[in-house]
């Protein structure tokens, strides 16, 4: 898997997101499948091109939030990864069921890809869209429209999660979810153009809006027949919010949150029918009528 350059300019901060970013989309897309050993430090510091420093930083958080664990000597196992279920055939199509990766990738497969998003940030979606780019890129598949409509909270509204722990006033996470939110939705929005620039999309539409809404759970809605949804899970973690202090927080880690996963078949009775249709009606319901543009 070819993974981007240091950018100039590139402070260690943004350095060490993308890495960690990175490694948890490879945790999720099965590069990394449960229970293999990521590669060693010194080899993550080759590929990426940066400080192994920058390595042990991110392998540090990735600990923290419980997807690997790491011993000295030993190396650093996968303990987490996403986890979908699905009432379809597909979940037996491999020993590793569905993951989120594959999804995707079908979805692009299509000459008119369509996706609806509700989420907290745009984390998980953007590192998912470049690795989908990589493959138009390399002549692997060649959809002629993409179409992304993304609900994100609105950027003022207090939110329960993620905060310092005891500390409702304190400001530091909510700056650090709208740094993450704004980098990775620049950057998806980056790509998808880049793609359109380049002659190799011919059409592209993204629209992002933000709704007064806390997010209690994520949702994908792929070309208005598959559904792919789950709640986030709140939990306690220790972060580093770039001081060098450690603060106890309350988060939601939408990459380990568990989805499950619905397809609209023939039978409009149906479960997995009725239950696109109505997350498609309510998705285009806030969208219409409760969305901040802008």
């Amino acid at each position: 898997m070819s993974v981007r350059q240091p950018r100039a300019g590139d402070g260690s901060g943004r350095e060490f997101q993308r890495v960690s970013d990175e490694l948890r989309a490879r945790m999720t897309d099965g590069t990394y499948p449960l229970r293999s050993f990521l590669p060693s430090q010194r080899h993550l510091a080759d590929e990426f091109g940066v400080s192994r420093d920058t390595v042990q930083r991110a392998l540090r958080e990735l600990s923290d939030e419980g997807w690997i664990e790491s011993k000295q000597g030993s190396g650093s196992r996968v303990v987490k990864t996403q986890r979908i279920q699905s009432s379809t055939a597909r979940a037996t199509r491999s020993r590793r069921g569905v993951t989120l990766g594959p999804l995707i990738s079908e979805a692009f497969e299509q000459p008119q890809v369509s996706m609806d998003v509700y989420t907290l940030t745009s984390e998980t979606l953007d590192a998912h869209i470049r690795l989908q780019a990589e493959r138009i890129r390399g002549g692997f598949i060649a959809p002629q429209r993409i179409a992304l409509r993304m609900l994100l909270p609105s950027r003022a509204l207090p939110l329960p999660y993620p905060r310092v722990k005891g500390d409702t006033d304190d400001p530091r996470m909510r700056a650090r979810l709208n740094a993450i939110t704004e980098h990775h939705t620049a950057s998806l929005r980056g790509v998808l153009a880049d793609l359109q620039t380049e002659g190799l999309v011919p059409a592209v539409d993204v629209q992002i809006r933000h709704v007064p809404l806390t997010p209690v759970f994520k949702l994908y809605l792929f070309n208005g027949a598959e559904a792919l949804h789950g709640p986030y899970e709140v939990m306690e973690r220790q972060l580093d919010l770039g001081d060098g202090r450690k603060v106890t927080a309350l988060d939601v880690l939408g990459l380990g949150a568990t989805l499950t996963h619905h397809v609209k078949d023939a039978d409009p009775g149906s479960p997995g029918s009725v239950f696109v249709g109505s997350m498609q009606a309510w998705f285009d319901s806030v969208w219409d009528h409760l969305t901040e543009r802008g």
